[in-house]
């Protein structure tokens, strides 16, 4: 998951005391989640792969994104591999996601994902890298499930509904806290891909990023749109899809 732009407007905040023209999401939203946390996961109700509607991992398909994070034009790729890695007695999917400028990368994260039963797409941890003196190098957020007191979340419900909340990720130590809400189905949104007639859109807030993302899903692809629409000046569209 993208966290260069996050981090960077975090420190920011701390530093300056203030937030993006746009204004921090400094306080919660009334949706947010609070309290323990502990999902059930049982291996005999995870299936192979991820066909989600909205979250579709199929191998061998790379993603492209373009956008911007700041006044920085910035690409993101997102492949999902032929390997797997092991989880909880879980095969999960291993996608890598490279963030670049003026062509180089300066973030990639091998994210690993699995479906159950029930279609829901867990998030199982992370390996993330970050660029620090021109080399990229393991990102204290960092996390896999069952490590260290980490926990799974789910990042696509298997039937999204309105007002639902989840976790998408549960690691204090390493500042891995994303929620997001369910807003619903949307009108068309144009993206450089094509025009999609019918959108599935949330939004996530983490209590360590002064922000709030918006996303948007189109069945049988995936994400096609995020968008920052509350502290920070960011937003990727979907530009092709290879295979």
């Amino acid at each position: 998951m993208r966290k260069v732009a996050a981090i960077a407007l975090a420190a920011g905040a701390v530093l300056a005391g203030v937030g993006s023209s746009q204004g921090a999401a400094r306080s919660p939203p009334p949706w947010a989640l609070h309290g323990p946390y502990s999902p059930t996961i049982e291996p005999a109700n995870f299936v192979a792969g991820v066909d989600n509607r909205y979250f579709p991992l199929r191998p061998g398909t790379t993603f492209h994104y373009r956008g911007y994070s700041g006044d920085t034009a910035q690409t993101d790729d997102m492949l999902v591999t032929h390997r797997t890695k092991r989880i909880l007695g879980i095969s999960c999917t291993v996608v890598r996601d490279t963030v670049s400028e003026h062509g180089k990368p300066v973030e990639r994260t091998f994210d690993w994902y699995a479906q159950d039963r029930q279609a829901n797409v867990w998030y199982m941890g992370e390996d993330s890298l970050e660029l620090e003196n021109g080399r990229l190098v393991r990102a204290s957020d960092s996390w896999q499930a069952g490590v260290k007191g980490a926990k799974p979340g789910i990042i696509m419900r298997g039937n999204p509904r309105p007002g639902e909340v989840y976790r998408q990720e549960y690691y204090p130590p390493g500042g891995a806290l994303d929620q997001a809400r369910v807003l619903g189905i949307r009108a068309g949104i144009e993206v450089p891909y094509r025009t999609y007639r019918r959108s599935l859109a949330t939004i996530e807030w983490s209590p360590v990023e002064p922000q709030l993302e918006k996303k948007w899903y189109a069945a049988g692809v995936g994400e096609i749109q995020e968008q920052v629409v509350q502290g920070a000046h960011e937003r990727f569209q979907l530009v092709g899809i290879t295979h």
